[in-house]
Order: structure tokens, then sequence, then C-alpha cells
């Protein structure tokens, strides 16, 4: 017995060596590989333990195993397998199934150690390259190594091999969808923290269930002779936050300087605050924007509308809360959702790449857009470590703190984005600007107002919550 497990040992090391060396495109064989069951179960065995290691080695001890992560890791095994015999099935050998499954968990150490460092590489320099860039060049390097498995195994072999390539291409696909960096350690005090809450969690899930409805419910009712401006600051994407800074930081100014203070609402993705903001989804949007409608004075008051999120070239402004999916927010979809809630005035700022392609669906002459980019290029600033993208900042921080008009604090702000991405040497952004002729004399009197120091009466709301029958929640301002 104590021979086998010599011989298991020794084989492990050898597959693990091989591994690596097919991993970093060295030199490798198909007979530097030992492939048999007991080596397949031997390496997912090392698979988990290094993934775990790292997991530790990140998060720090003492702390406890997340058993989701863990169950979704396992969940993995069977995809991998079936997929290896999938391709070995387009071979016709089925033995290549096995030595497929082999083959490439023997490199996934190699690999995982490699993730680790580029997510360590990214949280140092994430000043310096564009957002996911690190994770893009992960992928393709996995890709890369599903491929050479395929020729180091078979060789090249035409529409068989092109055809094995993508279904493992869609392995890689499956697994990132399923467990996208897994984490199966929880370092002490992490699990009761903001930062490792999760939406799925039972008091987390029915916090969000009365979030929206306090949030609006406390929002100060429009005056009577004033035109009032509300805020409505949208952070979409849960995966860095910049966006949820970014909303903050814009509601505090708005607050300040704009008179929003007591009629600003955020919605927002972000784990630090599943517990206190009602989160950024698309039907979220829809029904703050109807309650607002229904509620203030929709010939007098004017909502401003900030969404901060990444944007595509198909111009879909990126929702994300893993493990939610979220519907994605397109340009047609927030016209309607702007049109069906009878708000009048609409001030829509949206900071995200491509995102000049929500200008045409938005334009109308009661309505200022202003977005970050054309509808042809990215813009930047979406760093790990920023409080602000760029435009934002500009826009915001630096032109609105000196001005109360948003044709002039735009044209400033283009002028110093242009220039930082000059000095930067990025490729210009062009933010874009379209305001009907109506709402530039709308936006003329509030800026007039705030100019003069007139910020109208502050009053409370006083409003009641009613639940409708069919499962919506309608809020209705009490006499």
């Amino acid at each position: 017995m104590r021979s086998d497990a010599a011989v298991l040992g020794r084989s492990l090391a050898q597959n693990l060596l091989a591994g690596a060396r097919l991993a970093f495109f060295l030199r490798v064989r198909a007979l530097d590989f030992r492939v048999s069951a007991a080596q397949c179960f031997a390496l997912i065995a090392v698979c988990l333990a290094v993934w775990f290691a790292l997991n530790v080695l990140q998060q720090g001890v003492p702390g406890q195993v997340d058993g989701l992560a863990l169950a979704v890791a396992v969940a993995a095994i069977p995809v991998l397998l079936g997929t290896c015999l999938v391709a070995a099935s387009l071979f016709r050998e089925p033995r290549l199934a096995l030595a497929f499954a082999v083959v490439l968990l023997a490199a996934v150490p190699a690999f995982l150690l490699v993730d680790y460092l580029t997510e360590l590489l990214g949280d140092l320099a994430g000043s310096r390259y564009p957002a996911n860039l690190l994770d893009w060049a992960v992928l393709a390097w996995a890709i890369a190594i599903a491929a050479r498995t395929q020729i180091v195994l078979t060789g090249w072999r035409g529409l068989r091999s092109a055809l094995g390539l993508v279904v493992f291409v869609g392995l890689l696909a499956a697994l990132l969808e399923m467990a996208p960096r897994a984490k199966f350690w929880i370092a002490e005090g992490d699990e009761d923290s903001g930062e490792e809450q999760r939406v799925t969690q039972e008091d987390v899930f029915h916090a969000q269930g009365r979030l929206l409805d306090e949030h609006l419910a406390a929002l100060a009712p429009e005056r009577p002779g004033v035109a009032d401006l509300y805020f409505v600051g949208v952070a979409a994407d849960a995966e860095q936050d910049t966006f949820y800074s970014e909303v903050a930081s814009i509601k505090e100014l708005l607050d300040e300087r704009f008179d929003t203070e007591g009629r600003s609402i955020a919605l927002v993705n972000n784990p630090e605050t599943l517990t206190e903001q009602p989160i950024a989804t698309v039907s979220n949007l829809a029904a703050t924007l109807a309650f607002l409608g229904n509620t203030i004075n929709t010939d007098d008051d004017i909502v401003l509308l900030h969404i901060a999120t990444h944007g595509g070239p198909d111009y879909r402004l990126k929702f994300d809360l893993a493990p939610l999916e979220l519907a994605q927010l397109t340009p047609t979809a927030l016209a309607r959702i702007l049109a069906d809630s009878g708000i009048k005035w609409k001030v829509i700022v949206i900071s995200a790449c491509f995102s000049g392609g929500f200008v045409e669906p938005l334009r109308d002459d009661n309505t200022l857009v202003i977005t970050a980019a054309d509808a042809f290029h990215s813009s930047f600033g979406c760093d790990y470590d920023s409080d602000y993208t760029w435009f934002s900042e500009a826009l915001y921080e630096e032109a609105l703190r000196e001005t109360y008009s948003f044709a002039e604090a735009f044209d400033a702000a283009k002028k110093t984005v242009a220039e930082r991405e000059k000095a930067e040497h990025f490729p210009p952004s062009n933010p874009q600007f379209a305001m009907g002729s109506a709402m530039r004399k709308k936006l003329a009197a509030l800026e007039k107002r705030l100019s003069s120091g007139d910020a109208g009466d502050p009053q409370r709301s006083r409003v009641i919550r009613v639940r409708a029958s069919d499962s919506r929640t309608v809020l209705v301002r009490g006499r």
C-alpha cells in the first residue's frame, strides 16, 4: 500500500510539473502526463486545496469556510468532466475524455496562482490600467491553455480541433458564470460586515423589500410656487466602489448647492449598502421615477437622473449585483420608463462608456441629456481606487461648485476632460450635450433662483404607505 501511495504521489508531482509547463508554454509532450482515474481525482483535490489556500492567504485568519462557494466549486467538477467527454466524442476517441480532464486539471494550480497575483496587481495598479484589462488577459490565457491542451494531446485535426476548442471555450464561459473567483474562506468578522453581505441572505433580502418604500416615503414634498429639483442617483455596477462613491458625492453636492436636500434618492449596487440603500435595478429605477411622476408638480419641478456604470458599444448600461441576474438598461427602455413616469422636466446625466448612444432616444424639448462620451468612444476614470470618473469629477466636483449653469459646467468639464485625456495619451471621449429650447429657459429660471439664495420654505414630508392588492407598493401623501 505504501508503494501504491508513493507511485500516486510521484505521478501527481509529474502531472503538476507538466501542467505548469503547459500553462507557461514551455516544451511538454503528451507522454509527460500520467493519465488515470486516480490521477484525475487527485488533481481535483489539489486544485481545490490550492484554491482554498489562496483564499485564506488573501482573506487572512481566523475565519470560516463559505459552504455556498465551496458547493458551487464542487458543482463545477461534473461540468468539466462532461465537457471533456463531449470534446472526446468530437475526435471519436473516448479515451481522450480522461486525458483532457487530467491535462486541464494539471494546469489549473499554476493558473490559479497567476490569477491570484493578477488580482493583487490590479489592486496596486488600478489607476494605470483600463478596467478589467487584467481579467481579459487572464481569460485569453485560459483559452490559450485549452487550445494547447488539444494540440498536445491530438495535434491539429482541422474542423474537429476547431469544434473542440469551441467546446472548451464554452466550458470556460460556464465556469465563469457559475463561480467567478468564488471565495471559499471568509475572514472572521467579515461575514457580518457589509463588505461580505449578499442580497441572497435572508435578512438582506427582506430589508430590500422595504428599503425603496422607506426612501421614497422620506422624500420631502414639492413646494407650491417653487420649481424644486429632485435628484435620483444610480450606481449600477457592484464590482467597483467608484460608482457608489460618485453618486454619494454628487448627492452631497446637490443637497448643498442645488437645494435638493430631502429630495434626493440613491439606488446603489454595492455590498456595503445592502441593508441601507435600495439596490439599483431597472425595475427599482422605473418605480422611483413613476413615484416622482405621481407626487411632484410635473409642470414646475425638475428631476435630475444621474447613472454611473459601465457601458458597451451596444449601448447597454451594466446593472450588476452578483449573484442576481439583472436586466440591463438600453436607451429604448430608459426612454420608455421616462415617458411612462409622466415627468416633464428632466436632466439626464449618464457617466459610462459609449453613453452618447442615449442622446437621440432621450432628446426632447423639455430634456437636457449629458453623456460622458459619444456613441463610439469610451470614457475614463472608472478605476478601482477612484472616487469619481473623470467626466463626473469635472462636471460636478469642479464646474458645478463654481456655477449653477449646467451649460457652462458642461463646457468647462468637456475642456478639462479633453486636456486630461491628451495628457494621459487616451483617445478623446467626446462628451455630449443636448438641451431642448424649453429646458434651456427652465434651467435659466432655476439658476436664477439658486444664485439669488432663494431655497424656498423647507417642509417635512408626511407620507403613508398602502400595499396594493397586486403586491406593488403605492405611496400616498398624508393630508
